[in-house]
This record gives structure tokens, C-alpha cells and sequence, in this order.
């Protein structure tokens, strides 16, 4: 219960941008949703249709919101209107005054929700995830801040209530004094919709920290990547289940097995005798892509062998969403300039040990509470907010930007019509 109301909770913060206007061309899409709404409405009513029905559900958010917006932004235009009427009495017009701070109060929040339910919600959002954490430049001293990150992870859903399992660890002896490093871990957070709360954490994280090893008080810069996956189901669904087909070769999801090179090895790590002498763990390759998948989890290597195949499974279906999310914000680029994106190889947050300051690349959101951060405390959940209202930001910004050169297309196909006649 406690996981699914913090999973409620990160899905229900909106925007509260005090831009209380909404631009014209996300005005229209929403009129037009509203429209579709409608209609579909009054042709179920009669003639009842499960496909459309969810359609329906899909399109409610957006006419709900509409709604309430253009309900307050009529409510203004009337007290305006009762204001600048010479003939509207003294009392009349104070009561008109009340209500004309609280209509003009209300407003920021309702445009803010109608763009938020413009954007469409992430095709992986509902899913449990997969946090991989991997040291990057920096040395021994990136592998002991990965095994930091890891700590921090876990102590963050230690608080909120969500079920984590290390699924993976391999630990990095090279670091010096016998502090915790590792070079590989995999931590499984099972809470349906876990995904959509962590995918802000997707990117490079930096750490700028003295060393222990330093002797002349230096300090160093290392790097952590971190890559948050889907996490699917052991079997996907039929033809009638969309993307989460693993047999459609149209699915995000589809891997054809001749492109994948299985070997079978001993298991490394804990694990007492067993992992000496048996051949249970798996490892993967998607020849193509050249991504590597090892799972030794389990005594059983047909246990193994399948959640290798999700874990693929799940790489790939999120490399080929970021290959598109790329091709749509070169596309925006081209149009307004940068559109923000978030992905494995961005800088995404720095940790400074110095002056006890986190500082997020994106939101552009600071904390200066650092030992908050690390354990998973408030302060993470702050900065992390602030990154998801970036992201939706960056949700509308695109689909002005969509709007823009749909608009100079079809400014582009008039003038090469004029120009035939």
C-alpha cells in the first residue's frame, strides 16, 4: 500500500508554472481531443465498442481539463466584463472584485494541468524497473561512488516502501583501504510504475570529492552511468497486447533469436560451492548492437536464461525509444532551438563533497544538503521532482515545436501550390 500511494504521489505533482496563458496551436489540440471526445462519446453511447471505449478513457484527461480551464477563463472575461460596466452596482462589483483574485489565482494551476495532460504518457511508464549502475571515468574512486549511488538507491526505496532486489553485484577489489566499490550491480524495483519514478535518473552522475588516497588534498572528478530500464514480464502478451509482443518483429520488444549468440559459464561471487561447479549462469549477446546481458541470479540456468532474455529484451526496447526520441529533438532543434532530452550519455546531476552541494544539469535545481541526498532522504526526492517538471517542460516545448513545423510545412505546400497555378 505505501508503494503504490508513492507511486500515486510522483504521478499526480503537475507543473506549477505561473505562465497562466496556454499558446494558441496547444489550444487547438486540445479543442480538437475535446472534439474527438465528444463525438466518439455519442457514437458509444448508442453502439457500444470496447477499442472505443478506451479511446474514450484516453482522451477524458485532456476534455476534463479543458473544461475547468475554459470554465475560468470565461469566469475572468465576465467579472471583467461586470468591472469596466459603469451601470454595475457597488456591491455587485466588490463581489466581482473577491472572486476575480481567486478565478485569477486558479488559473497558473489549470493551464499548467491542461498542458500536462497534452503530453502522452511514456510507453514504458506502468512498468516495474531495472537500475543498472556502472563506474565510468575516474578510476577506483568512480567504483566506490557507484557503490554509493547503489546505497543511496536502496535506502530511497527502503523509505518510500518499494520492494528492491540486487540482482546483480560484482564488486570492484582494486579499490584501495577496503572501501565498498563495485564495477557492475542491477537493482530490480518490482512496484508496478517505478519506471516513470526513476527514469530521471537515467545519465551521467559526477562526483567531485577528495579521495582517500589523495595525499595532497586534491580533489578529483569521477563518473557514474546510470541506465533505468523497463522491467518485463516473463511472457508478453498476444497479438492483441500492442508493443509488449516478444513475437511481433514490429515490436519495440521483438529480439530475433538468430541474432543472438548464448554461452553458458560459471557463476562468480557468493554463492558457496555451487558456483564452482555448475554452468548456470548466462551470458547474452545481441550481435548487431553488440550489447552484452549476463544473468547468474539463480542455481537454475533455464531461470537464468530467461530473465537474460527480459533484461535484453529491455535494453534494446529502450535503445531503439531513445533512437527515436533523438531523430524527433533533432527534428525540434531545427525548429526552436534545444529541446531538452535526457539519456545514458548525459550529464545529468554533479555531487560536490566540498560544499556539500548537489546540482541537477537539467532542472537546474541545487541542494545543499548532500548527506540528505546520499541516503536517500527528502532532498533526493526534491531534486528529482524538479527534473520531472523539466521533463514535462520539455514535453510541451516539443509539441509547440511539433505544432511549428507542421505550420511551415503547410505554409511550404501552399506557396509550391500558388506557384503551380
Amino acid at each position: 500500500m505505501v508503494a503504490k500511494q508513492a507511486i500515486r504521489r510522483w504521478q499526480s505533482t503537475i507543473t506549477t508554472n505561473s505562465e497562466a496563458e496556454i499558446s494558441p496551436s496547444l489550444l487547438e489540440r486540445a479543442r480538437k481531443i475535446a472534439a474527438e471526445h465528444s463525438k466518439l462519446s455519442g457514437a458509444n453511447a448508442e453502439n457500444y465498442d470496447m477499442a472505443t471505449a478506451k479511446r474514450i478513457g484516453e482522451l477524458g484527461p485532456v476534455t476534463a481539463a479543458l473544461k475547468e480551464y475554459e470554465a475560468a477563463r470565461d469566469c475572468l472575461t465576465e467579472l471583467n466584463s461586470l468591472l469596466t460596466d459603469p451601470s454595475t452596482d457597488r456591491e455587485l462589483r466588490d463581489l466581482a472584485h473577491a472572486d476575480l483574485d481567486t478565478a485569477q489565482s486558479s488559473l497558473p494551476r489549470l493551464s499548467a494541468a491542461l498542458k500536462t495532460s497534452l503530453i502522452p504518457p511514456h510507453p514504458f511508464a506502468t512498468f516495474p524497473a531495472l537500475l543498472e549502475i556502472h563506474p565510468g571515468a575516474g578510476g577506483s574512486e568512480a567504483s566506490i561512488f557507484a557503490h554509493d549511488l547503489l546505497q543511496m538507491y536502496i535506502s530511497l526505496c527502503t523509505r518510500l516502501g518499494l520492494p528492491a532486489t540486487l540482482t546483480s553485484y560484482s564488486s570492484d577489489d582494486s579499490a584501495p583501504g577496503g572501501s565498498p566499490a563495485l564495477s557492475e550491480a542491477t537493482l530490480e524495483l518490482s512496484t508496478p510504475g517505478t519506471y516513470d519514478l526513476l527514469r530521471t535518473e537515467a545519465g551521467v552522475h559526477r562526483v567531485q570529492r577528495i579521495p582517500a588516497t589523495e595525499k595532497k588534498g586534491r580533489t578529483h572528478t569521477s563518473a557514474v552511468s546510470v541506465l533505468v530500464l523497463p522491467a518485463l514480464p516473463e511472457q508478453g502478451g498476444g497479438a492483441g497486447d500492442g508493443d509488449l509482443n516478444y513475437d511481433d518483429p514490429n515490436s519495440d520488444f521483438y529480439v530475433n533469436p538468430a541474432d543472438v549468440k548464448a554461452d553458458t559459464l560459471r557463476a562468480s561471487g557468493a554463492g558457496g560451492q555451487h558456483v564452482n561447479k555448475t554452468e548456470s549462469a548466462v551470458r547474452l549477446t545481441h550481435i548487431p548492437t553488440n550489447t552484452v546481458v549476463k544473468c547468474q541470479e539463480s542455481r537454475s540456468q533455464h531461470k537464468n536464461r530467461e530473465k537474460a532474455w527480459n533484461v535484453l529484451r529491455s535494453k534494446l526496447a529502450q535503445r531503439r525509444r531513445e533512437e527515436r526520441e533523438e531523430q524527433i529533438s533533432n527534428m525540434r532543434r531545427s525548429v526552436m532551438g534545444g529541446v531538452g532530452r535526457t539519456g545514458r550519455e548525459d550529464k545529468v546531476r554533479t555531487y560536490n563533497y566540498s560544499q556539500s552541494r548537489v546540482t541537477d544539469h537539467r532542472s537546474g535545481k541545487e541542494s545543499l544538503n548532500l548527506d540528505d541526498v546520499m541516503s536517500g532522504g527528502a532532498q533526493l526526492e526534491v531534486v528529482m521532482d524538479s527534473v520531472r517538471e523539466w521533463m514535462r517542460e520539455s514535453e510541451v516545448l516539443g509539441m509547440l515545436a511539433d505544432d511549428e513545423a507542421k505550420r511551415l510545412q503547410e505554409e511550404k505546400e501552399n506557396r509550391n501550390g500558388h506557384g503551380k497555378k
